[in-house]
């Protein structure tokens, strides 16, 4: 991909907001990238109805080709041309979570390119809640295709910075909107399947979710060989340069301890993600998880870019509970890791 150059859109307050994205939006009308805050993580946003557009997303990010995107749209009466079908269960997710970070997986119609769905008959999509991304997405008069907005594999970026460090050169503009508010991709729920499946964890929970429709189940643990329905299903995801283990169970205080005095004496750079702060750790690095797990959520994804900037070589991180938004936060580290001394 020949390198382009990125211009950077500072929003820092929504007055005259049209008029400023006015460059992105002719971008995107013409085919190009432009990356953009969402509620959750940022996008990296091309037409969802133009398969060279979203070819080029592909490239840029070196996203395998049997790795879906999601749709992104503006309101919901954008949804009726891209989907067979709207079961009622969707209709009360839509009306409960809408705009927000829940994507629901539809049975798609032909309107929608195979790029998007990695040749299969389903749709994923959502309404994003940040106002700066429902107005590009209204300004671009189409669904926005956008996937995370970093290198594939790597921690989903949640600053403007976060693009530039991975995307500068293949992305036309970025538009810098501040930091995301929750920090994680969004939920996915597949509806084409009875009874519904909980396909990635995210800002609407589990809990909320069957509040609404009632039951639903986690995926199978199937040998995926093939395209799958929803992103983040396969390969290695969220991954710093450094390697990442997660601690879970019993004393994992002392045990992350011991694991550090391990490799501080191969000569290894050690960071740690721990929850104890009135444990005496030894380490090069030393981030705190917090009581809170929505402030955990909001810069777990920095946290491992930090890591990172700092050089270590090793990062041992404590499990939390995979409850609620705890639950979000460890298949983001799960998926994170090489390994796990669970």
């Amino acid at each position: 991909m020949i390198d382009i150059k990125t211009t950077v859109i500072k929003i820092q307050t929504l007055s005259g907001l049209v008029d400023r994205l006015k460059k992105p939006t002719e971008a995107l009308k013409q085919g190009r990238l432009v990356a953009f805050p969402t509620e959750t993580v940022y996008g990296l946003g091309a037409d969802g109805l133009n398969a060279e557009a979203v070819a080029q997303i592909f490239k840029a990010k070196g996203r395998p080709q049997d790795n879906p995107v999601i749709l992104h749209i503006a309101d919901k009466k954008d949804l009726l041309p891209l989907v067979n079908t709207i079961p009622p269960q969707a209709d009360l997710l839509i009306n409960a979570f809408w705009p927000g970070p829940l994507t629901i997986i539809f049975k798609k119609s032909a309107l929608v390119p195979d790029i998007i769905t990695s040749g299969l008959d389903s749709v994923a999509i959502r309404m994003p809640s940040h106002p700066v991304a429902l107005a590009l997405i209204k300004g671009a008069g189409s669904p926005l295709a956008a996937p995370s907005a970093n290198l594939s594999g790597k921690p989903s970026p949640t600053a403007a910075t976060h693009v530039l460090q991975d995307l500068e050169g293949k992305v036309d503009f970025i538009i810098d909107g501040g930091p995301t508010d929750i920090g994680l991709e969004s939920t996915v729920i597949d509806l084409t399947s009875e009874p519904p499946v909980l396909m990635r964890p995210g800002g609407v929970t589990k809990e909320s979710i069957e509040a609404v429709i009632g039951s639903v189940v986690l995926p199978a643990k199937t040998d995926q060989t093939g395209p799958v329905k929803s992103p983040g299903m396969k390969y290695k995801h969220y991954a710093p340069k450094a390697r990442v283990i997660l601690v879970e169970g019993a004393e994992a205080s002392a045990r992350i301890q011991t694991q550090a005095d391990t490799f501080k004496a191969q000569s290894l750079k050690v960071g740690l993600l721990v929850a104890d702060k009135n444990y005496a750790y030894r380490a090069d690095v030393i981030e705190y998880l917090g009581d809170d797990n929505s402030a955990l959520a909001h810069k777990l994804f920095g946290l491992l870019r930090d890591f990172d900037q700092a050089g270590v070589d090793v990062i041992l991180i404590e499990g939390v509970e995979s409850t609620g938004l705890g639950a979000a936060i460890m298949n983001r580290i799960r998926k994170a890791s090489e390994t796990s001394d669970d």
